[in-house]
């Protein structure tokens, strides 16, 4: 179902991709273009919230900017507080007075997990307030199994991902396209 939806919304794209992780991809996923529409986003975040069922935690965080919208949605349709971390100075930071509780557990809200680099950079804000996280919460979840904590996607998708120096589409010339948030250097 959420396959479906992403493909409707025109939210999956093939070609050469430089990911936010300084990693190459043959594929991309644009939640954006299904969070546009609420009515999906709820039904698509409704899929992680079923996986969530037996899930103890106190609030959700969400890193700017694909976790802002599913961190919101997590939190309205779970009853829990939602909040967001953001950058400053290239460092995700907790700013407009939002913080979090030493012992509070929290769920990383993502739109999607390839590497993790997002959600542990926002993991490493909620440990340094404290706080616990007992997983991350994503539409799309890419990763290939090894992050350290939970993953609750309400779906897997296995595109593949190069490191640079191993991406075939680099080495039939195929110009890399930079799609998300993420100030990189073009690589």
């Amino acid at each position: 179902m959420l396959t479906e939806m992403l493909k409707e919304t025109k939210a999956l794209f093939e070609g050469h991709f430089l990911l936010s992780s300084g990693k190459h991809s043959d594929g991309y996923v644009q939640c954006a273009k299904l969070l546009m529409y609420p009515d999906k986003a709820e039904k698509a975040v409704n899929l992680i919230v079923e996986k969530l069922k037996d899930i103890d935690f106190d609030i959700v965080v969400g890193p700017a900017m694909g976790g802002i919208i599913v961190s919101y949605e997590l939190a309205r349709q779970t009853g829990k507080p939602g909040i967001f971390v953001e950058r400053e100075d290239g460092e995700m930071k907790l700013r407009r007075d939002f913080t979090i509780e030493k012992g509070q557990k929290v769920l990383i809200a993502e739109d999607v997990v390839t590497t993790g680099k997002s959600s542990y950079e926002a993991i490493k804000v909620v440990e340094d307030q404290g706080g616990e996280v007992v997983g991350i919460g994503c539409i799309v979840d890419r990763s290939q199994g090894d992050l350290k904590y939970p993953v609750y996607g309400g779906v897997k998708l296995n595109i593949n991902t190069y490191e640079k120096e191993n991406c075939p589409l680099c080495k039939k010339n195929i110009p890399v396209i930079k799609p998300g948030s993420r100030k990189i250097a073009h690589k």
